[in-house]
């Protein structure tokens, strides 16, 4: 089988880590040769960025030093894992991936998406075969994120509002790439959701 590419994205809290996750080991269960992994990270460099992205104050970096930031960690991510893993004809599952950047640093200002999809056709050059995307209630989301209590809550610490905007900007993308995207109710049991997702993917798997 040709390698095949899957990422989940959402808005913070949507339980997309837990689904990729699930999806991953079930494929596995059943003999695929399968890659899970994640973003910001994935590879020895890009675990190292993660910390500087994910860590510390809102105001750390401006959302333009964010973009470079996060295209070389993905740049990194691609060249020492994801692109191999492909190339041997694997199931690649992450963890978020490019449509990620575009919400949570391409909608913070006036003209940023356009410096995130140029950075990307410049550096990246590829998209994911299936993108599933875990709809949440931005409020619900945000409350289980915080929950977490974690040193990675940067973002989630930019407030509420940003989930707002990002969970409208996924179902935007989503309705502007339905070959790719797929929207997923996330708010019920992981099993129902998982249940969703991989019969979505089971079927996408079965035409490649």
């Amino acid at each position: 089988m040709a390698g095949y590419f899957i990422t989940f994205e959402g808005i913070d809290g949507s339980g997309k880590s837990t689904q990729a996750r699930m999806l991953a080991d079930t494929l596995s269960a059943r003999r695929l040769d399968v890659v899970a992994t994640r973003e910001p990270g994935g590879s020895p460099g890009a675990e190292q960025i993660r910390a500087l992205v994910l860590e510390g104050d809102p105001d750390r970096w401006s959302a333009e030093t964010e973009i470079l930031l996060f295209t070389a960690a993905r740049r990194d991510h691609l060249e020492r894992l994801i692109e191999p893993s492909l190339a041997a004809g694997k199931v690649v599952v992450c963890d978020r991936f490019a449509d990620s950047t575009r919400m949570y640093q391409g909608l913070r200002g006036p003209g940023l998406r356009d410096t995130v999809d140029a950075l990307h056709a410049l550096m990246i050059r590829r998209e994911p075969d299936l993108t599933v995307i875990i709809d949440m209630d931005p409020s619900k989301g945000h409350a289980r994120a915080k929950g977490r209590r974690t040193a990675e809550e940067r973002f989630e610490d930019f407030g509420a509002d940003l989930q707002v905007r990002m969970r409208q900007g996924f179902l935007d993308l989503a309705a502007a790439n339905p070959d790719r995207c797929v929207v997923i109710d996330g708010d019920r049991t992981p099993e129902a959701v998982a249940n969703d997702v991989l019969a979505i993917a089971l079927d996408r798997l079965a035409t490649t």
